[in-house]
């Protein structure tokens, strides 16, 4: 039988009013409070949060999609993307984890120091998502939707986020799609020592492998990741900061 920390059993009340969601299955909401460093369930337990994180991701992004559209009636679809890819950050989900409290609830296999990981951005991002995967499971689309309406209304509702350089872009929004980071190959150098010139390819999950050119390697990798975001609708000209 594998030992597990548990959070504090009182508040999960607490913790579901914080949430916007009362659960009908509150097995599912532990699942979604469930480390994977509880390697194997303890019998009459469920597994970790992986497959809820996994069903949230997904969840999540159609939720704020809806909400974007919704928001912002006038937006073109190239600031919709650029606003979704920021809200669906696992940064953004461990803000909206600290909001609802989740940090004490968290259930860590034997033997993690639990001060460290409940202080861990990625693990309540994870958290985050697999709660409203759980949330979906529990009571449908528009339980969903409420809690994400409710529980990232600060972030929908924010100004977008100041653009970030084009390789940071690319891959925030290739990972936030559960895809691995982009890829960049040196395809070409060309000139003499003193004024080089690169041609480098970008390539990605969701994306097709692109070029972009360049005095130097970082400058031709930044040029190709901005005509990846270009073609991907995710940047309206080629000025970046």
């Amino acid at each position: 039988m594998t030992s597990v920390k548990r959070g504090p059993k009182a508040g999960l009340s607490d913790l579901e009013e914080r949430i916007g969601h009362h659960f009908v299955d509150k097995s599912l909401l532990t699942q979604a409070l469930t480390h994977t460093s509880v390697v194997k369930p303890v019998p009459g337990r469920h597994d970790n949060y992986q497959r809820l994180e996994y069903l949230g991701d997904r969840v999540l992004g159609l939720m704020v999609a809806h909400a974007l559209y919704k928001r912002f009636p006038e937006a073109k679809e190239g600031e919709l993307s650029r606003r979704l890819a920021e809200l669906v950050r696992k940064e953004t989900c461990a803000e909206v984890s600290e909001a609802w409290g989740v940090a004490p609830h968290i259930i860590f296999g034997n033997g993690v120091p639990r001060t460290a990981n409940r202080a861990n951005r990625s693990i309540l991002g994870d958290v985050c998502e697999s709660i409203i995967g759980a949330v979906f499971l529990d009571g449908g689309y528009d339980a969903a939707r409420l809690v994400v309406e409710r529980g990232f209304d600060k972030q929908i509702s924010g100004p977008a986020a100041a653009r970030r350089d084009p390789k940071t872009a690319l891959q925030e929004w290739i990972q936030s799609r559960g895809g691995q980071p982009p890829t960049y190959t040196l395809v070409e150098r060309t000139g003499p020592e003193h004024a080089p010139h690169f041609r480098i390819e970008v390539a990605g999950a969701g994306l097709e492998p692109i070029e972009g050119t360049g005095t130097s390697k970082r400058s031709a990798e930044q040029n190709a990741a901005e005509n990846a975001l270009r073609a991907l609708g995710l940047r309206e000209d080629n000025t970046f900061e």
